[in-house]
């Protein structure tokens, strides 16, 4: 694409500097009669019938008078030299100059008002001869592309939330299938987006766990909800981003509004806050940072943690990250009813007191992953109160249940711990990714992670320093810059109301209450474990099953062979040293129909399987 195009000395005269749009001299209230002797035409004059404006809807805002502009180049100097020419008279004799208009004389001394005019202006206008700029900005669709695409996106969006359990609750792809599908090279052309949308969604993205199918039961599965789905794209669309006030007033003050609404439904004290992270590890990292800094400060020597073996394996990731070693962790076993046990606890501290170390934390867990276990709360505070210890509850599975009635029955003690984790992308339905970490006393937060403005300052952020009364979120976590994650919750909250998620969460809770009935009546089923929080465990008896044979390796076996019938998912875990059938019954979109159809499936999987290992062991006959 070629830069300006020259225009002929006689034929500039009067013109305005280019990369400023001049006045009509033509129209209305001008004077456009001709003046006098022939008009020269410059080199342009032939070639202005290539000349032409951008169609409006191919505009971008601002590409009209935008000096950087190859088409404005053209239309700031040649187009108005050229209506010159067109409307001069048949004669083609130059148009009288603006009677307005001030000479150079006149000029002389007096301060640009326009940063385009004046020798200046020209300057920058010969500087810029060589830079060609597209009528649209990179990586920009028309307004056409976009609405087409948006369209047929959300269209895949219903498809897939509206499936429910007409599809498998698992594809399963191998590494080389996929790699021979997707591993290509970086593309250097663009492609259709709708195709791209379509293929991702018949191909790529439902290869794996479906977590929102009605009979999925493994892990901690999530439903989500179409009102965060749209939080999601509405704040990457607005690039939201909480983390500094000045560059997003509007996301830092919802999120931490979210962050109260999250604390009354948990019916917590007024003085807890902190902030959305990623997940779960990420809450008891940051956690575990300010317990470490609170109690310990820089020296380590002798620290000790505790927990139980019930704990989740974040808890000893996060204290390796914050250099408490895996002799600093106190691993200890837990009681019958596989909580923390408080009087092994408190036996075990002494012990380490006495021998001159230094206990500092006791890990809780409210809702274990294995059995949905609640440790007891109120007398793992009174411990860490009688002994300094800071008491972190890792609720990332369970601490939700507190928002009913029956649930903070079962999780009382709450509000005594210094630091709690959540996961809103499990129990409150929310899409990945959405953790959070709350604390008592949420100032400590910012003592950890603000501090390294105090060494480490260049000067790149003063700008956005906040004074206290406005603040800005990224002082108070590892992140600097954070995405607008409280959105979703936010808007599902808006959408459906407190009362609607109470009632979900109820529902998961009844419903391992009655899988766990439906077991104990069951002839060839049997309880692992009291049922937890939506949690409940089992295992098959096979009866007549040959003796000797290795019922833990039964129940491997037969959760797989459930998974690779594609009718239901579960899991299995350890209970006391056995390995048991595990069965997770949060999903709201689950029944009572779907948590009895998949005990079924179970005990005629396993009717199955045992028939052929009695059959194995009898020998042909």
């Amino acid at each position: 694409m070629r830069g300006p195009i020259a225009v002929s000395r006689s034929a500039r005269t009067h013109l305005p500097a280019a990369g400023v749009a001049g006045p009509d001299r033509h129209g209305a209230g001008a004077d456009a009669r001709p003046t006098g002797g022939a008009c020269r035409p410059g080199p342009a004059a032939g070639r202005t019938a290539g000349i032409r404006n951008i169609p409006a809807d191919r505009r971008y805002p601002g590409a009209r008078r935008n000096p950087l502009s190859d088409r404005s180049f053209g239309r700031t100097r040649t187009a108005v030299g050229a209506d010159r020419i067109r409307n001069g008279g048949a004669a083609g004799r130059r148009a009288r100059a603006d009677p307005n208009r001030r000479t150079r004389s006149e000029l002389a001394g007096t301060p640009a008002t326009h940063p385009g005019r004046g020798r200046m202006g020209n300057r920058r206008n010969r500087l810029r001869r060589g830079v060609v700029m597209p009528s649209l900005p990179p990586l920009t669709l028309p307004d056409d592309q976009m609405r087409a695409a948006g369209h047929r996106g959300i269209e895949l969006i219903i498809e897939r939330m509206n499936a429910g359990e007409l599809g498998p609750v698992l594809i399963r792809r191998s590494r080389r299938d996929l790699e021979r599908d997707w591993d290509e090279p970086i593309p250097e052309h663009g492609q259709d987006l709708v195709g791209l949308l379509e293929r991702l969604a018949a191909d790529t993205l439902p290869s794996g766990m479906h977590s929102d199918h009605p009979r999925c039961f493994a892990f901690v599965p999530t439903s989500g909800n179409y009102p965060a789905v749209l939080a999601d794209a509405l704040a990457a669309a607005f690039l939201s981003v909480p983390g500094a006030w000045l560059v997003g007033s509007g996301p830092t003050q919802l999120e931490l509004v979210t962050l109260r609404w999250l604390r009354e439904l948990l019916g917590l004290d007024a003085g807890f806050g902190g902030l959305f992270v990623s997940g779960g590890s990420m809450a008891n990292l940051t956690a575990l940072t300010v317990a470490r800094d609170s109690l310990l400060g820089g020296d380590l020597t002798g620290a000790r943690a505790y927990c139980s073996t019930q704990a989740h394996p974040s808890i000893a990731r996060a204290l390796h990250i914050i250099g408490i070693g895996r002799d600093q962790l106190v691993v200890l076993p837990p009681d019958d009813r596989l909580r923390l046990d408080p009087a092994r606890l408190a036996e075990r501290i002494r012990q380490d007191r006495d021998a001159g170390l230094r206990p500092f934390l006791v890990v809780a867990t409210v809702g274990t992953t294995s059995t949905g276990a609640v440790d007891p709360l109120e007398d793992l505070a009174d411990i860490c109160g009688r002994y300094g210890l800071w008491l972190h509850a890792d609720g990332a599975f369970g601490a939700a249940a507190a928002a009913t009635a029956r649930g903070r029955r079962m999780t009382t003690g709450l509000n005594r711990v210094d630091s709690l984790t959540l996961d809103p992308h499990k129990w409150l339905f929310q899409p990945y990714e959405l953790g959070c970490v709350l604390l008592r006393r949420p100032e400590r937060l910012k003592e950890t992670f603000a501090m390294a403005r105090h060494f480490l300052d260049t000067g790149y952020l003063a700008v956005a320093e906040s004074d206290g009364r406005e603040p800005n979120l990224s002082d108070y976590g590892p992140q600097q810059t954070r995405g607008l994650r409280a959105l979703k919750l936010w808007l599902s909250l808006k959408t459906f109301g407190a009362n609607a998620f109470r009632d979900a969460i109820d529902q998961g809770i009844a419903l391992a209450e009655h899988a766990a009935t439906v077991i104990a009546h069951h002839p060839d089923l049997e309880p692992a474990s009291e049922p937890g929080l939506g949690v409940v465990t089992f295992r098959y008896r096979p009866p007549g099953v040959a003796p000797g044979h290795d019922l833990d390796s039964f129940q491997a076996e037969l959760a797989d062979t459930v998974l690779k019938a594609g009718f239901a998912m579960i899991t299995t875990t350890v209970v006391r040293g056995e390995t048991v059938l595990r069965m997770c019954t949060i999903n709201p979109r689950t029944s009572i129909r779907h948590v009895e159809d998949t005990l079924d499936h179970v005990a005629e999987c396993g009717r199955t399987r045992a028939a052929r290992i009695n059959a194995a062991a009898a020998g042909p006959k």
